[in-house]
């Protein structure tokens, strides 16, 4: 088998300016919380130095491999994910692995980190763990239900199932994109977006205002950092996806970085104002706005 070592090599580029982009974003969303509570907060490259401090220490403690290969499901799900996605679209080097994929397998990435977490989690043995797996399976289907049915009526607008072509559909100036020729979807997963990044009022997972627990607690040394590299990936990778279909994609890094900001703070300002809901509260309201507006939109497009 012959590979591509160029690709490759950009690919693993693309995963280290993504990463710290997504390090540089967390240290100024803590910040911008703690402001809000009138407090100085965090330094913003305090991510990094956690990072650092996390991958330099080793433990002793054994749970089982399933629990130890939490962790590294997770961040196949967020590497795997941003691989396959055009991260710059017109770039040959930075579409990465883009022509292979499409819509179905990035849903896959999606769903593979959130199902190794849970069961990782539930080989822990903690008493707390059913109640965060239970918790997290149950908002994430909740929240993937608008959201595919957004997805569902971009497919049948563009009539395709690569991302690729979406963002070509989109080229030509900002009236083409997806967020002004199909508002609706765009509004069901926006609204979809903020269950997905698992903050207020949707943290309903961790609950850190309820018990202090959940992976930060469960997970130390190499193994906290493995999940802190991925919460610093993951969560651009899910930003670009939206980017790629609903608002036209990047053709360049200053374009992604000041489309990524935007895109990523919408669910920060939201946490930032609105108080946490109960989990019946958080499943009940993905089901009814989100998703009636994903329905209006598959049936606009059909009309």
């Amino acid at each position: 088998m012959n590979f591509d070592w160029i690709k490759i090599l950009y690919s693993l580029l693309t995963i280290f300016i993504v990463m710290n982009i997504g390090l540089v974003l967390q240290g100024i969303m803590r910040k911008l919380g703690a402001r809000v509570g009138r407090r100085h907060g965090i330094r913003i490259y305090q991510a990094y130095i956690d990072l650092i401090k996390n991958y330099s220490i080793r433990s002793s403690v054994s749970h089982g491999v399933m629990f130890f290969l939490g962790p590294v499901f997770r961040l196949a799900g967020g590497v795997g994910m941003l691989l396959f996605l055009p991260v710059i679209y017109g770039s040959e080097h930075f579409s990465n692995f883009s022509h292979y994929g499409d819509v179905t397998l990035i849903m896959y990435f999606m769903f593979l980190g959130m199902l190794g977490m849970a069961m990782g989690a539930g080989e822990a043995g903690h008493p707390y763990s059913p109640i965060g797996i239970s918790r997290g399976l149950a908002q994430l289907t909740a929240s993937e239900v608008p959201l595919i049915l957004a997805i569902i009526s971009v497919m049948a607008q563009y009539q395709t199932f690569s991302i690729t072509e979406i963002v070509a559909a989109q080229q030509g100036g900002i009236m083409n994109w997806t967020l002004f020729t199909n508002p609706f979807a765009t509004a069901a997963a926006m609204l979809s977006f903020l269950g997905a990044m698992g903050r207020a009022p949707f943290s309903v997972v961790i609950a850190p205002q309820e018990i202090p627990i959940g992976p930060p607690t469960e997970f130390n040394s190499t193994y906290l950092a493995v999940l802190q590299t991925n919460r610093a990936i993951f969560p651009v990778a899910k930003v670009i996806w939206y980017m790629a279909l609903f608002f036209g994609g990047a053709t360049s890094w200053p374009i992604l970085i000041i489309k990524a900001i935007i895109i990523y703070f919408w669910s920060v300002f939201v946490g930032a104002v609105f108080p946490r809901f109960r989990i019946e509260q958080s499943l009940r309201w993905f089901v009814k706005i989100p998703a009636l507006l994903g329905v209006i939109a598959i049936i606009l497009v059909q009309v």
